[in-house]
């Protein structure tokens, strides 16, 4: 493969700052982020923000099938241009937001679907949560995404980073940091940290839950007043329709403190919360 630098002069690629480009340059860093996906010859990989192919080269030399899914037009032609040794890819030219995932996903049943991605750090969040929660049938993410939104999903009760993030994400997947990527390993080079995470995505959920709606309505409150108690999070934020006391009376139910704030309590105790408040 060119040289990035190189490509990028041949193309008269200008990166754009509002879609987060920042290209990785080390071809080490990128084996390593590959290496950490356990890519086979029966996996058919996503990879979100291919920029001009950097990655998607080493993935398609392992995989099946990858589909390369590209918002920037301007980037198409030097992605086609390192990719034309390659039949097994697919480019899409589309926001990741409005792609149709599992319409892709069903056309490769019995195949293991992972995705793998350099995100856009404007856009992390939102774009691992649509992963995890429109049930794509995805075994396995591997992202690299800035460090400290890493720290904050692999966060434990009683941390600072916990909050409604980490319950979501642990929810669905069990979250593992890997390594750090230093801001020299890119171009432009980044004005953050940045750290690859690995989600193993849980077959069934780590709690029962009689409606999942509330679990998450439950969570969202109660980290929505951080420096407040759990109690006046919920009711001053939830439309649980719950009096204070009654409020109180439901975490003594799970053995809670009624001083006790949202971000001491663990996925299994908001669990029991939101199945006491459905």
């Amino acid at each position: 493969m060119q040289n990035t630098r190189k490509i990028i002069k041949k193309h008269q690629i200008h990166l754009t700052k509002s879609l987060g480009q920042n290209f990785l340059t080390d071809v080490n860093v990128v084996k390593k982020i590959v290496d950490t996906a356990d890519i086979t010859e029966d996996d058919v990989i996503i990879e979100v923000g291919p920029g001009i192919g950097t990655m998607t080269l080493e993935l398609a030399k392992r995989a099946k099938k990858v589909i390369a899914i590209e918002i920037d037009k301007r980037l198409v032609p030097a992605l086609e241009e390192n990719l034309n040794n390659f039949s097994n890819v697919q480019i899409i030219n589309m926001d990741i937001m409005k792609v149709d995932t599992n319409a892709i996903i069903s056309e490769y049943k019995g195949l293991n679907i992972k995705v793998v991605a350099n995100l856009p750090y404007y856009i992390t969040t939102p774009i691992i949560m649509k992963f995890l929660e429109e049930d794509a049938q995805v075994q396995m993410m591997v992202f690299m995404i800035q460090k400290e939104v890493a720290q904050r999903i692999v966060a434990q009760p009683g941390t600072k980073e916990y909050g409604a993030l980490s319950v979501a994400v642990q929810y669905y997947s069990k979250p593992e940091k890997v390594f750090d990527v230093s801001p020299h390993c890119f171009i432009p080079q980044p004005d953050v940290d940045s750290t690859v995470i690995k989600l193993v995505i849980n077959k069934k959920p780590p709690v029962e839950l009689l409606d999942k709606n509330v679990f998450f309505k439950t969570v969202k409150c109660s980290f929505a007043q951080r420096r407040k108690t759990l109690i006046n999070a919920l009711y001053n934020t939830g439309g649980f329709n719950k009096s204070k006391e009654q409020i109180k009376e439901l975490l003594k139910t799970i053995g809670v403190d009624e001083n006790t704030r949202g971000e001491m309590l663990s996925i299994q105790q908001f669990a029991m919360l939101s199945n006491l408040l459905s």
